[in-house]
């Protein structure tokens, strides 16, 4: 497929690719690696669009193959040879794990969020019951229905806090999506090379996983970790598949410490 992929980029030194989730745009990762990397000069961070999401046209996309063609072209183009770190949220920790099959020398490390585990389809996948930990009926009372249907299908916590980022993060790349081209990706959702299918992957890696996500679970993801010897596997508490909205200070410290990891490697 040919198609122009919109992103955002910020500062210079090591490359850092984040890909998002199906559905909302590269907002949901500069919301959430933006704070870490303040902290953390010397890191260029790339963050585009899905095609079909986002800025990003979906051209003529008929699956999940077509959009992992459209991330190595864009890595090709704006990375060329040179190493780089690789994040993947959710259905796109599903594509950065097949880019580090196409490229494991290349990818210097990789950290996956809330990612899709053994099963990429939904009605396969190991989940546990969607769970409401925390909630505050006031302020759902407040938002219009379509906003609170989408905030509250997914929220292990629902605070103020929590959907100020919402709509700040992930709201705003859902009312973009292209939902023509999403239908045609799903019906081809599976990659027709399983990521796990090369050799093991023996650079750090990251795996975060809410214990209350009902979208990916975190039992399904347990079983990849003999493809990555050099993985952390971690299942957070109070959180969903919201993760990053939900457990910030950790998302934060585990993110930190991948990337002390990445950097002792070399």
């Amino acid at each position: 497929m040919t198609a122009q992929v919109f992103h955002e980029e910020f500062g210079s030194g090591v490359p850092v690719l984040a890909l998002h989730g199906w559905t909302p745009d590269h907002r949901m990762m500069s919301g959430c690696l933006e704070p870490v990397f303040a902290e953390r000069p010397g890191y260029r961070r790339l963050y585009p669009d899905l095609p079909g999401m986002g800025k990003s046209p979906g051209g003529s996309a008929r699956g999940s193959d077509d959009l992992l063609a459209a991330v190595s072209s864009f890595a090709d183009e704006h990375l060329g040879a040179e190493p780089f770190l690789l994040v993947g949220e959710s259905y796109g920790g599903y594509l950065a794990r097949a880019l580090v099959r196409e490229r494991p020398g290349q990818v210097r490390g990789m950290a996956l969020i809330c990612p899709i585990g053994t099963e990429p389809e939904h009605a396969r996948r190991t989940l546990p019951p969607h769970t409401v930990l925390r909630s505050d009926p006031a302020l759902i009372a407040s938002m219009d229905a379509a906003e609170a249907a989408d905030f509250t299908e997914i929220a292990v916590v629902r605070s103020p806090e929590i959907l100020a980022r919402y709509r700040a993060e992930v709201a705003p790349g859902l009312a973009l999506a292209d939902e023509t081209t999403l239908a045609r990706v799903r019906e081809n959702y599976t990659l027709s090379v399983p990521p796990e299918s090369g050799p093991a992957y023996e650079r750090p890696v990251l795996v975060l996983t809410g214990r209350q996500d009902s979208i990916t679970g975190y039992e399904d993801q347990y079983a990849l970790l003999g493809h990555y010897p050099r993985a952390s596997f971690a299942v957070l508490d109070r959180a969903g598949h919201n993760l990053q909205l939900e457990q910030p200070a950790l998302f934060g410290a585990l993110l930190a410490e991948w990337l002390d990891r990445v950097a002792e490697s070399g």
